[in-house]
Order: C-alpha cells, then sequence, then structure tokens
C-alpha cells in the first residue's frame, strides 16, 4: 500500500483544493497527529474561520465517520494481493 500521510504544508494546499471544489466546511474533526497540529494547519483554519476539533487522545471512536473510512481505504488497497 502507498503512502497516504500528508505533512501540513501540502495538506492546506489540498484542504485550497477541497473548498474551492465543495465549499468552505464550518468544522473540522481530526485527531491529534503532528500535521493536524502544526502552525500551519492552525493559520488555515484561522484565516479561513473554520473551527477546528480535536478528538481526545486515544478515543478514535469519538471520529468513527473518518475511521470507518480509512478501514475501508485500507482495506481496498489490500484487495489486489
Amino acid at each position: 500500500m502507498g503512502d497516504t500521510s500528508i505533512s501540513a504544508v501540502p495538506g492546506t494546499r489540498e484542504l485550497d483544493t477541497l473548498v474551492r471544489l465543495y465549499g468552505k466546511p464550518t468544522c473540522v474533526v481530526s485527531d491529534n497527529g503532528t500535521a493536524f497540529t502544526s502552525r500551519a494547519i492552525l493559520k488555515w483554519a484561522s484565516e479561513n474561520q473554520v473551527e477546528w476539533h480535536y478528538i481526545d487522545p486515544g478515543k478514535p471512536q469519538q471520529n468513527a465517520f473518518v475511521e470507518s473510512f480509512n478501514g475501508s481505504l485500507r482495506g481496498a488497497g489490500q484487495s489486489g494481493r
């Protein structure tokens, strides 16, 4: 499976692209990973007036939709084995 991680600065460019395509969210929910707690992400959220909510550490069930999607994505990458 390929690397699915993305660092903060390229992540902000991806967020800009998603906002252009789908509109600006009112809130983003994420884990406390380094890419999501960086100054670049916090600056992007502030400049775009997007609330950023972090789930509690060790509580992936608070972000169950994304965790389910990630599991499906990982599973899809392994189907050709």
